[in-house]
């Protein structure tokens, strides 16, 4: 099944929103350390609110650990600095969906270790999404091609 991952969040509201996503969509949640917050913080308590016993959360101490676990996967990075539309690109079940930091995005070495960086188009001079919005968006999309939603 899909991941979706988060490389050094900052926000922990944003990441509880991202923690019911994932548990809606029986989504691993991967969280790359070290986080703006505590994972016990009450922010992000307060927005999961029961989602979080009903996720799996696996936590990395760095970025090299994550790839390291991630061996061969792809690894796909969303980020308003690619040329190219999660749209235009055929996802595939075993992916890992990747979200940079809210303040700063992803360094330099982290997308060079990506295997694919996609954007979401969007109208002139907008900067970009909230991160809980774009993860949504990506991975609606992903598991829409992966046939996920035909049994409902």
């Amino acid at each position: 099944m899909l991941n979706l991952a988060l490389y050094q969040p900052d926000i922990p509201q944003n990441t509880a929103a991202i923690i019911r996503l994932c548990s809606c969509f029986n989504t691993t949640l991967e969280i790359i350390e070290p986080c703006g917050f505590h994972i016990d913080d009450q922010r992000l308590k307060r927005v999961a609110m029961d989602y979080l016993k009903n996720v799996k959360i696996v936590r990395y101490q760095n970025f090299k650990e994550f790839l390291k676990k991630k061996n061969n996967s792809r690894i796909i990075l969303m980020t308003t600095k690619a040329k190219k539309n999660y749209f235009d690109f055929k996802f595939k079940l075993k992916d890992t969906i990747l979200l940079g930091r809210e303040s700063k995005g992803v360094p330099e070495n982290v997308h060079k270790s990506c295997f694919q960086r996609l954007k979401i188009p969007l109208k002139q001079n907008a900067r970009s999404l909230n991160i809980h919005v774009a993860a949504a968006i990506t991975l609606a999309e992903a598991l829409k091609q992966n046939n996920f939603f035909e049994n409902d």
